[in-house]
């Protein structure tokens, strides 16, 4: 269907990196097909990144495997380096995702690399990507775009030298990332104008974290300023386990609800997307859930 707004389902990867417990096998494969089934065209299904670092996605190229089975949507999978974009291709990941961090702390931290060398390595991915014969696209989200709880202030200028860079190294697509919650709704419209005043509309997206209660505010500074496209996550959960302070994601649920409400096509079915986490709750038993439409529902 024609969509006014994209939403791209990042709860089986950003969602469940930070949780307490893991996730069984089983219930992901069971959870991915409800969010399929709600409408949401994109799912950020795991990452391949170490195991022993984050086990609660250690069955990523499964659970990748199992997501091709479904009609409709695009199967996401986050990678660190080109290791990581080797399994994800020979997983048969349809889009590649790659965090490159604008802050030099929270690069070292989560890649183990500068943020020049990141954009190295994602020159070595974007080449097995061509290389391989479906050609997965690859988007980099730049971490810690808006601020950083190790650096302090992340300086524009660094932003937008990092995104022509990447731009430069041949990646479809850019998306800013909020990965601590410190943008405000003013600094979210400054940025995207200025990086898409030196990359034009290789940037399409945010991916925004709500540690400060400014996600939904962001989300609409960021269309106003021309963004159609968010990451967002079931019930909000999520977080870096390598950024203090970092908690969780926009709520996915809250997203569409305002976009619709506002009157804007997301394709997403909000009931469907509430029975997608019903299984969520669940599966996770201990996990705190989020999400202001859960709770109105429930008053109602």
């Amino acid at each position: 269907m024609d969509r006014d707004i994209t939403i791209c389902e990042v709860g089986p990867r950003d969602g469940l990196q930070n949780a307490r417990s893991i996730m069984a096998t089983a219930d992901k494969h069971r959870w991915i097909a409800a969010l399929a089934a709600a409408g949401l065209p994109e799912i950020e299904v795991g990452s391949f990144v170490r195991p022993d670092l984050v086990p609660q996605l250690a069955d990523t190229a499964e659970v990748v495997a199992e997501a091709r089975k479904l009609a409709g949507i695009v199967v996401v999978a986050l990678v660190p380096n080109a290791r990581g974009a080797e399994r994800a291709i020979a997983a048969g990941a349809h889009k590649l995702t790659v965090p490159v961090s604008a802050s030099r702390a929270h690069s070292l931290a989560n890649v183990r690399m500068e943020p020049l060398q990141a954009v190295e390595q994602v020159r070595r991915i974007v080449a097995l990507a061509r290389e391989a014969p479906a050609r997965p696209a690859v988007e980099v989200g730049i971490s810690t775009a808006f601020g950083c709880s190790m650096q302090g202030v992340v300086p524009e200028d660094d932003v937008v030298r990092l995104a022509e860079a990447l731009a430069e190294a041949g990646v479809e697509d850019i998306c800013l990332s909020d990965t601590v919650g410190m943008a405000n709704p003013a600094q979210v419209k400054r940025l995207i104008a200025r990086t898409r005043a030196a990359i034009g509309d290789k940037l399409g997206a945010l991916h925004l974290h709500d540690t400060r209660g400014r996600a939904l505010a962001n989300a609409l500074a960021g269309y106003e300023a021309g963004i159609r496209a968010f990451d967002g996550a079931l019930a909000g959960l999520g977080g870096c386990p390598f950024a203090p302070g970092a908690s969780g994601n926009a709520a996915t649920e809250d997203l569409v609800w305002m976009f619709e409400e506002m009157g804007l096509r997301t394709g997403v079915d909000l009931d469907r997307l509430l029975a997608a986490r019903a299984i969520l709750a669940e599966a996770l038993p201990g996990e705190t859930l989020h999400g202001h439409l859960h709770q109105v529902k429930r008053a109602a």
